[in-house]
């Protein structure tokens, strides 16, 4: 969405790095360590300066030849990144009118900016006014609401209160809008950016539990993203990190498992990463080998995960019938022939099967074991021998 070309305003000669926004996580890191080549990339200090910028955002112009901060630019990037055209306008009016140059101020108007009303059509007073009052009551109202409301009326009394002012990008009317500084220019608000990732929440344990002094990140992220995140909380020491999750996306079984204020952020970034690429079916199947092998970190439960192809599962199966039924007609190991229906004897097939799988039956369905190793040795991390079945089955006894 953005692109940026950077320079160390000290030393022009080193050269200059150009680094797209946001930041994708897989490139993260590179673009760090193409920064740190230049002597720029700081954690917190403005020391990147804005050569070139190309944007479909008009406002991000005034950015250009000032120093900005990586993570900040990123973090205002990502924010924009969801605006529909209708936020679009009501965040450049606004900062036209303000006049708004620091990043900081950039950050927080994208929280509130949603307040305003913009008109740029003066024809349509009724759409005007059901706009304004959306956007004067947060965003939604009901049915009943809007089929009562004179548009045209509220679009009215706006106009002729005589408090818009005239920008670039229209008429902005800021309803009473406060620039609040919920980003203090240190620690980011909490802003889930991306699907099937977990927000989470890093303070250090010298503070108290109910701090703000936390810097919010999403999981899965780059090692050095984590690193930067911990070291704007004054992070140093990772025995010293107090973890907590806002959202997430977990299944329930692997939420229930961990400690969150106590677990390894770089095993729960592994976790996070690992579940993200699962199916429907293996989120479930994971369930219910959790159910099965009760794990105690999300280290542990990564183990399970890279060895989720040593298990099988039966989905929804809680008795031998069932299970000998599953086998025969969904594994698709058998021509199932349903003109043969009466033939079947889907118990006796199940029980055989359970004998020799040693398998157990969990909230989630039937699952079986058919590594080599120990369940406890599985989850100690001897994943190479792991991955090598042999003849004797572990089991789940």
């Amino acid at each position: 969405m953005i692109e940026a070309i950077l320079s160390n305003p000290g030393h022009p000669e080193y050269g200059v790095a150009t680094i797209p926004f946001p930041i994708p996580r897989e490139q993260y890191d590179h673009c760090v360590a193409l920064l740190e080549a230049l002597e720029i990339g700081d954690v917190s200090a403005s020391d990147c300066y804005v050569d070139e910028l190309q944007s479909k955002w008009p406002v991000l112009d005034r950015l250009l030849h000032t120093r900005i901060n990586l993570d900040e630019l990123d973090y205002l990037a990502k924010r924009l990144d969801s605006f529909d055209h209708e936020e679009f306008l009501q965040f450049h009016a606004m900062a036209d009118k303000l006049e708004l140059t620091s990043m900081k101020d950039l950050i927080n108007l994208t929280f509130c900016c949603q307040q305003v009303t913009v008109i740029q059509d003066f024809c349509n007073l009724e759409a005007v006014g059901r706009s304004h009052y959306l956007n004067t009551h947060g965003g939604c109202a009901d049915i009943e609401e809007l089929k009562n409301l004179d548009g045209e009326e509220t679009a009215l009394l706006l106009i002729e209160g005589g408090e818009g002012t005239v920008t670039r990008y229209g008429v902005v009317y800021d309803n009473g809008m406060k620039l609040e500084p919920l980003y203090d220019g240190k620690q980011f608000p909490a802003y889930h950016y991306e699907a099937d990732s977990i927000l989470v929440g890093l303070s250090s344990r010298q503070e108290p539990e109910d701090t703000t002094n936390i810097t919010w990140l999403c999981l899965p992220a780059s090692r050095c993203q984590i690193e930067r995140a911990a070291r704007r909380s004054g992070i140093m020491d990772w025995n010293d990190v107090r973890i907590q999750i806002e959202e997430n996306a977990f299944p329930a079984e692997v939420h229930a498992v961990l400690d969150l204020p106590n677990e390894d952020i770089f095993d729960l970034n592994e976790l996070t990463l690992a579940v993200s690429r699962l199916s429907e079916f293996n989120r479930r199947k994971l369930g219910a080998v959790i159910h099965a092998t009760a794990p105690e970190s999300a280290g542990q439960i990564c183990l399970l995960v890279d060895q989720l192809g040593l298990f099988s599962f039966a989905p929804g199966v809680q008795t031998p019938e069932e299970y000998g039924k599953y086998q025969i007609r969904e594994s698709g190991r058998f021509a199932y022939d349903p003109d043969l229906e009466e033939f079947y004897d889907y118990e006796k097939y199940g029980r055989q099967h359970m004998a020799q799988e040693n398998g157990v039956f969990t909230d989630l369905g039937y699952l079986a074991y058919h590594g080599s190793l120990g369940l406890e040795e599985l989850m100690m991390g001897d994943l190479e021998e792991a991955r090598e079945p042999d003849q004797q089955m572990g089991g789940l006894s």
